[in-house]
């Protein structure tokens, strides 16, 4: 399910020359959690966008597991009309020289979970992309992602 969460023009602007069918990473239990993954190398510029769904027992679960996730975490924010609630942080890291920009989305909708981690790095200068453009896709792909996964449970 997270594999067609996001449209084709999404995966392509935010992971540019990956393939759209993303590829589902295994997991434990199935039932309760999938993720979907793409990335790519496109010239110099990597991109890695993960989208995980969780679904709980009960919307107290979720806020509970959501609370528990979230306080633990600085540097970031609520993101507000996400969801029931979402946060959203982005950092750096910097290993041999080379810069790596991440973003993690985390909303709760309801008894569901959905976390979204998108990170980049030019390996031509060694730079990150802008901590704008990897908040701004992750939250892009997080908004997707939970309206997907909303439409999906009305049907």
């Amino acid at each position: 399910m997270p594999c067609t969460s996001l449209t084709e023009k999404t995966i392509t602007s935010l992971v540019p020359g990956a393939k759209t069918a993303g590829k589902e990473i295994p997991s434990t239990d199935s039932t309760v959690r999938r993720t979907c993954s793409w990335n790519a190398l496109k010239g110099f510029d990597y991109r890695w966008l993960d989208v995980s769904f969780e679904i709980m027992d009960s919307d107290e679960a979720a806020r509970k597991s959501y609370q528990q996730r979230t306080a633990d975490k600085s540097g970031g924010g609520a993101v507000p009309g996400l969801g029931d609630e979402a946060y959203s942080v982005v950092n750096l890291t910097t290993e041999d020289k080379q810069e790596t920009r991440e973003g993690s989305v985390l909303v709760r909708t309801a008894n569901a979970i959905v976390s979204v981690t998108y990170n980049g790095s030019d390996f031509e200068t060694k730079k990150a992309p802008s901590t704008d453009e990897i908040n701004k896709g992750a939250i892009k792909a997080a908004k997707e992602a939970v309206a997907t996964l909303a439409n999906g449970r009305k049907s």
